[in-house]
């Protein structure tokens, strides 16, 4: 299979090219290597990538017309796993076009790409912030999803709207994944479990919203990857073929839970800082997965302390 990955350069991205080259098919990944990410970890994950016979590499911005339509109509996918984003629910207004731009004039034009290369199957990430504010725990993807709380989970909203269309009108099979906190190896470092480890072990202080109460479902990343390859290979049979569904573990931990399992895994004392919650964060996030069992056999399994031993033992292989 010769699939198309955006985002192959980021932490989820990097994941699921791997398994991808690993059982044998053909990647064509793209990346524009932005700034806004540790650009250094994301050389790191590409160069690993690189290695392999069956990929290939093009750096580029999904916003740029016309070098996107020069590679579909010269690589000829099958499938697309769109996972490129301008991604974190605190963006500052001065950030507010790039979210827009990329997040929702980027994913038009994969879609209209897609349309255009009659694809076989979009995959994309959406986010659990999309359910915003009042949403019954656990999280179902037939709860409303009207109310965002921050930028981000609005374009991210859009993005499943506008694949929705394209899925009605085109007959575009399309899936979107509603991701819970992911966490694992070669992992973010904006995000709190590489954020908070490295701060631990360098004697730092780390701050907790919500006065640590805050509650978060962690997701392993091979989990996240393991769900989206089974959905990629099993496309919407619908009418219109068209799904979002959950990726998460469904039991989610305080934030100062959290802190004492990363402490445990380290054999250190955490420094912490207690601020009220920020504008844009939800208090608490848990995924209902009926419906990816239902559509996969295949429910994320990975206990946060398991997940935590092996971030822990990797960033220790790795940094030494």
């Amino acid at each position: 299979m010769k699939v198309l990955v955006t985002g192959a350069a980021g932490f989820i991205g990097y994941h699921v090219c791997e398994r991808l080259l690993a059982r044998g098919d053909t990647i064509i990944g793209v990346d524009n290597l932005d700034t806004s990410g540790d650009v250094t970890l994301k050389a790191t994950r590409l160069s690993r990538l690189k290695a392999a016979p069956n990929f290939g590499f093009h750096r580029m911005d999904i916003r740029d017309v016309k070098a996107c339509r020069e590679l579909f109509d010269g690589a000829k996918p099958e499938r697309v796993v769109h996972l490129a984003a301008r991604v974190g629910v605190r963006a500052l207004p001065s950030e507010a076009p790039d979210y827009a731009e990329t997040n929702v004039s980027g994913f038009l034009q994969v879609l209209e790409l897609c349309r255009l290369a009659k694809v076989e199957h979009l995959v994309f990430a959406s986010s659990s912030s999309v359910y915003g504010a009042g949403t019954p725990v656990p999280f179902a993807e037939s709860s409303p999803a009207d109310h965002p709380l921050s930028l981000y989970a609005a374009t991210k909203r859009a993005d499943e709207l506008m694949a929705h269309v394209y899925s009605h009108q085109y007959g575009l099979p399309v899936t979107g994944l509603r991701l819970f906190t992911v966490y694992g190896p070669w992992g973010r470092p904006d995000m709190a479990p590489m954020l908070f480890l490295r701060a631990m072990l360098e004697g730092r202080s780390i701050v907790l919203n919500g006065e640590g109460r805050m509650q978060r479902d962690f997701t392993y990343v091979d989990d996240v990857v393991e769900a989206l390859v089974r959905l990629l290979d099993k496309p919407p049979a619908g009418a219109p073929p068209y799904r979002v569904l959950n990726v998460g573990r469904g039991t989610p931990v305080t934030m100062a839970r959290f802190v004492d399992l990363l402490e445990e895994q380290l054999g250190t004392k955490a420094w912490v800082e207690l601020r009220s919650a920020q504008p844009g964060e939800l208090p608490v996030t848990c995924a209902d997965v009926t419906a990816l069992e239902r559509e996969t056999g295949f429910r994320p399994s990975v206990p946060l302390e398991e997940g935590l031993a092996r971030l822990v033992a990797w960033y220790r292989g790795t940094e030494g």
